[in-house]
């Protein structure tokens, strides 16, 4: 059985990207090890000393920012750069059962590769979703409430419990996710939406600002049908530990404890641990 230490994980980053070191740490503190991968190296951009192969890591992380300014739409320069030289090897990886998450801007990059909501045989060949503008037209930073999907089977939920309430922070101007209502309906069927918005007790349909982009059905995060593919708005890297939580002080959290995006991290290292 695997330990912690013999985990690599790869945090992507190209321009304007700016969580990967927060990402990167999460992993670390778990006993990972991580590398903060630019692209470029992935694509052969660079000398050859400094190439990686996508392979060569347990998991894959693409982080929040703002991936080359989010010209065109967020996420989508980042995402034809993959495309145009990584697709099949993207594509491969994840019909290995292999973990890929994305956070905030992460989440866009995998709508926009086609990763999310995905397909039972990986990459879908066009995007069949959006993260468009928020419904307020404005960047919105704060902390929100989510609800853990009580039919979530994916490894990256299964150490929360069932529609327990976490609260996290989010920072996006464009969250809102869009797709035709029968992609919906078959998102919902297939156990893929991992986090809702919801109000401090765990309730839905929690209205502005608590859903702070608008999106229908409240969903926060989602899987892609195999449950190895997480997209999320919020970010839990910026609460794994108890004393960042803002309210740590007022609601009595035991600010040395775990924060409440910990355990998406240890679902991760727990299934590479099997």
């Amino acid at each position: 059985m695997p330990n912690p230490s013999d985990i690599l994980v790869g945090v992507l980053r190209i321009e304007g990207t700016n969580c990967e070191s927060e990402s990167a740490l999460a992993f670390s503190s778990l006993g990972c090890q991580t590398e903060e991968v630019h692209l470029k190296q992935f694509l052969g951009e660079v000398e050859t000393s400094e190439c990686r192969d996508i392979f060569d890591y347990d998991a894959l992380y693409f982080p929040g920012g703002f991936s080359s300014g989010d010209y065109v739409r967020a996420g989508a320069i980042f995402a034809s750069r993959v495309k145009s030289g990584l697709k099949s090897q993207v594509d491969e990886y994840i019909n290995e059962g292999r973990p890929v998450l994305g956070v905030c801007n992460g989440f866009q990059i995998l709508v926009e590769l086609g990763a999310l909501p995905g397909t039972e045989s990986g990459i879908s060949d066009v995007p069949e979703a959006v993260l468009h503008t928020n419904d307020s037209s404005r960047f919105e930073a704060r902390h929100v409430y989510l609800s853990v999907e009580s039919d979530s089977n994916s490894f990256f939920t299964k150490n929360y419990k069932p529609n327990q309430v976490l609260a996290i922070p989010n920072a996006h101007a464009e969250g809102k996710l869009m797709m035709p209502s029968s992609k919906f309906e078959e998102v919902e069927n297939q156990n893929q939406v991992a986090f809702r918005y919801c109000n401090e007790v765990g309730a839905g349909n929690p209205g502005y600002p608590l859903n702070p982009n608008g999106a229908a059905y409240d969903i926060a995060g989602i899987t892609n049908p195999r449950g190895n593919v997480l997209g999320m708005m919020p970010h839990p890297e910026r609460v794994f530990h108890g004393w960042q939580h803002s309210d740590w002080t007022a609601t009595g959290r035991n600010p040395e404890g775990p924060g409440d995006g910990r355990a998406l991290f240890e679902g991760v290292v727990d299934f590479l641990c099997q």
